[in-house]
């Protein structure tokens, strides 16, 4: 997978019918490298990156989307301003952030193309990488005393997976693992 095969691909898709802001999906489960492939992609498209983690939280890892839908991917197709509290994960107060509307915003992170998404989504990309490096790059990043809380968030993106299949409706399926 060469980055800048993908944005071609990306560049010749049109948005979905009234919506003026071109949303790309990175999707896959945890660990699995999808923001390392957002920013690279955000560089080459000169797009901002909205997270889903800036939604999500370790109470609730899957079901905070009407959220996202209604402050950020509504907002952005009708060509306004997303504006909308992040998550803080080390706790204490939330930030407020915005995000402008451009030709492309990318939409990254656990569920970024599920079914609710869709009608916003120009293209889809699911990054796959095998369970336990997911899991070791979250430990890793997170300490070894989040494992409880890394095997519960991976039974609800199990869940997600199995429920949805984002694989199945992705425009493009890359490797998290393998040398780009």
């Amino acid at each position: 997978m060469k980055v800048v095969d993908i944005v071609v691909r990306i560049r010749a898709k049109d948005p979905p019918s009234g919506v003026q802001t071109r949303i790309v999906a990175v999707d896959g489960p945890g660990g699995a490298g999808k923001t390392t492939l957002a920013e690279r992609l955000a560089r080459e498209l000169d797009a901002e990156i909205v997270h889903t983690d800036d939604f999500a939280s370790w109470d609730n890892p899957i079901d905070w989307w009407p959220r996202l839908r209604a402050e950020a991917l509504k907002p952005l197709s009708r060509g306004e301003p997303a504006r909308f509290r992040c998550t803080n994960w080390e706790g204490g107060p939330e930030r407020t952030r915005e995000v402008q509307p451009a030709e492309f915003v990318i939409l990254e992170g656990v569920s970024a193309s599920r079914e609710a998404f869709r009608p916003f989504l120009t293209y889809s990309i699911w990054v796959e990488t095998p369970r336990e490096v997911r899991l070791a790059r979250g430990l890793e990043r997170d300490g070894q005393g989040s494992r409880a809380q890394w095997e519960e968030w991976m039974a609800a993106e199990d869940d997600y997976v199995e429920r949805e299949r984002p694989r199945e409706r992705a425009d493009e399926i890359v490797s998290g693992w393998e040398p780009q």
